[in-house]
């Protein structure tokens, strides 16, 4: 049985941090799988919002609800969290496969030279000659390091650059102006 659950319309600045796998245990803890490595985000907010992913019971559910956040810690390859809403395994397990929001002001801040990947997304990147290299559509993780994926257009053709984002060849990030400026160049 779906835990009663407060509606709630989603934050302006919600970001998706997981999915709900499973329920975990007997008392209502459930199995977070979160889309980052480091998912500091799950920790720091008290209160998450999700979003059914299909039906629940027999019809399905729409909108977000407001999900209040008791405790949230490392579990092997999961994060697995309680909540005052979700009393037992039945109403754990009635949240599988629901999204995981938390607003991007709950989000701890960065170190210096740290950035979330959601905030490099959309920004432009130019190198040190300005020349425009493209618009960061998203991000890869290769282990030893992050590669950012650039979207740009040439001659009315797509053109998809990668360019690594390691301190030898990003210059400046500007989240304020919305701008990288790494030494890179077009037909690397």
């Amino acid at each position: 049985m779906l835990p009663t659950l407060e509606a709630a319309e989603l934050p302006a600045d919600a970001i998706e941090v997981g999915r709900i796998a499973d329920a975990w245990g007997i008392k209502g803890w459930f199995k977070v799988l979160p889309h980052s490595a480091q998912p500091e985000a799950l920790f720091s907010s008290k209160r998450w919002f999700i979003q059914p992913s299909g039906p629940v019971h027999a019809k399905p559910q729409t909108g977000a609800f407001r999900l209040a956040i008791r405790e949230a810690k490392e579990h092997s390859d999961c994060i697995v969290a309680s909540s005052p809403d979700v009393p037992d395994r039945n109403a754990a397990e009635a949240l599988r496969g629901a999204r995981v929001f938390v607003p991007r002001s709950s989000f701890p801040s960065a170190g210096e030279d740290e950035y979330y990947w959601v905030d490099l997304l959309g920004l432009a990147v130019v190198n040190r000659e300005g020349v425009t290299l493209g618009v960061v559509r998203e991000l890869l993780s290769g282990g030893s390091q992050t590669t950012l994926v650039l979207e740009a257009e040439e001659d009315g053709k797509p053109v998809e650059r990668m360019v690594p984002f390691v301190g030898a060849f990003v210059d400046k990030v500007d989240l304020a102006g919305r701008l990288i400026t790494v030494d890179w160049q077009a037909d690397y």
